[in-house]
């Protein structure tokens, strides 16, 4: 038996059992190789959807050049699919990607162009803006648009949804992965909920992106990071993600990712990439909740071939501070477990309506440098040591004024099994973040509180 070309080998990934990885969980985990297709990874599916969409509604005409700004594993699905079709292909690339994927999509016979990460998503230099402009002004040419086609979260309605349900028998009670245009998540979730809506369907995100924070407050967050992870997370959200579709949304750490993927090479023989890391690293951490009934798949989405000079290559990992300084043991170490070594166990607040003078005598009173501001038990703002300082040398009589004329920007808010690694990362950014503990009681972790939890 054989195909007539390349492009009839999409789809069909194998599902294999994870042993030693997973060895300490109750569950089955299960990992869906879609580096197993031609072009390496899961947007092989998507790429050949869109475009024989495209086709089927007179959008391309042979000869025509296909435009997209990818993150990499979208243009080598779209370069395979140009290049058996007769189509040229240009793709616009971040700075951060790997050379290995480059060099991919330039064998493949695709033009690169490679624009800035650390710029808005409005900027003309950005990703989005550049493929813009190159798709208005070459003639013949479709801009396929992954963050809003349909034919991106369709397909896995389709496909990869289907082939989940088949491989487990109809037995899957969790599905991981990443979200990137949301298209795989938002797809699988719409079929898998349609044979049985009790199928939790987990999303996973990189600490800086905004898609946790607007899964769980609606709201776009007030400051974005930078993180090295590729193919997933974003700084604006997709019109192909339902997030109505998802149950929960795990935040993850470059390092965790990172190290994660390395040990599923290691222990398991999977060569996946960063966002597959991310992936098994929150279903092994929610593993450790479920009981032997639970049956999860994660979504190893792409091939660790293309991050070789990244995350597989252990200088880099060092030049980029992941190299693990720590002990195994501290590693394990949650926000819940620092909680419950801290001396102060009870959380030092603000009220809206606390005067300046108070919150300082509290401050001092506690020995500590900065306090959340909370109203009706939902944290608001922050106000500091500093900040009150820098108040009452800059106007007379202030002291008695309330501190919510005066607030800083809210603490981030993690959840109470946050690991030692995300903690590090989110206050890199922040000088404390507050831990949501059971009945929606907070407590605080500082700098200070991490170091001692890695030094004690």
């Amino acid at each position: 038996m054989w195909h007539n070309s390349i492009l009839d080998t999409i789809g069909q990934t194998p599902m294999v059992r994870l042993n030693r990885i997973a060895k300490s969980v109750k569950p089955i985990v299960l990992a869906k190789l879609e580096f197993m297709n031609p072009g390496g990874s899961i947007k092989d599916r998507i790429a050949l959807s869109m475009i024989e969409d495209a086709e089927r509604k007179g959008l391309i005409k042979p000869g025509g050049t296909i435009i997209e700004w990818t993150a990499g594993n979208t243009g080598i699905g779209l370069a395979l699919v140009a290049t058996v079709k007769g189509y040229k292909s240009i793709m616009v690339m971040p700075d951060k990607v790997s050379q290995e994927k480059i060099d991919l999509l330039r064998a493949l016979g695709s033009e690169v162009v490679i624009t800035p990460t650390a710029v808005k998503p409005e900027d003309p230099r950005s990703c989005y803006s550049v493929a813009e402009h190159l798709a208005k002004t070459i003639p013949n040419s479709y801009y396929p648009n992954q963050f809003t086609n349909d034919a991106n979260p369709q397909i896995h309605v389709e496909t990869t949804g289907p082939e989940i349900w088949e491989q487990t028998n109809g037995r899957v009670t969790h599905v991981f992965t990443a979200i990137g245009t949301g298209g795989t998540i938002t797809g699988i979730g719409r079929y898998l909920k349609s044979r049985n809506p009790a199928i939790q369907i987990i999303g996973t995100d990189p600490v800086g992106s905004a898609y946790a924070e607007y899964f769980r407050s609606g709201k776009m967050p007030a400051e974005l990071g930078l993180y090295k992870l590729e193919g997933m997370g974003g700084s604006k959200i997709p019109k192909t993600v339902d997030f109505s579709i998802i149950d929960d949304v795990v935040t993850v750490a470059d390092g965790e990712a990172f190290h994660t993927g390395r040990e599923l090479s290691r222990l398991e023989g999977i060569f996946g990439g960063g966002s597959s890391g991310a992936t098994l690293h929150a279903a092994l951490q929610y593993a450790k909740r479920l009981d032997e009934n639970a049956l999860i798949v994660a979504m190893i989405t792409d091939t660790g071939a293309r991050y070789v000079s990244k995350m597989y290559n252990d200088i880099w990992m060092k030049e980029n501070n992941f190299a693990q300084s720590f002990d195994k043991q501290k590693s394990k170490l949650t926000a819940a477990d620092i909680v419950a070594s801290k001396r102060q166990r009870q959380l030092i607040f603000a009220t809206p309506e606390t005067p300046l003078s108070e919150a300082f005598e509290m401050m001092k009173k506690n020995e500590v440098s900065q306090v959340p501001i909370l109203s009706d038990g939902a944290e608001i703002g922050s106000i500091s040591e500093n900040k009150i300082l820098s108040i009452l040398l800059g106007e007379d009589n202030a002291q008695h004024n309330k501190v919510i004329g005066y607030m800083e920007k809210p603490f981030p808010i993690v959840p109470s099994g946050t690991t030692l690694t995300t903690l590090s990362d989110e206050l890199s950014r922040d000088n404390a973040v507050l831990v949501e503990l059971p009945e929606h009681e907070f407590q605080i972790i500082t700098k200070s509180d991490l170091i001692a939890a890695i030094t004690s």
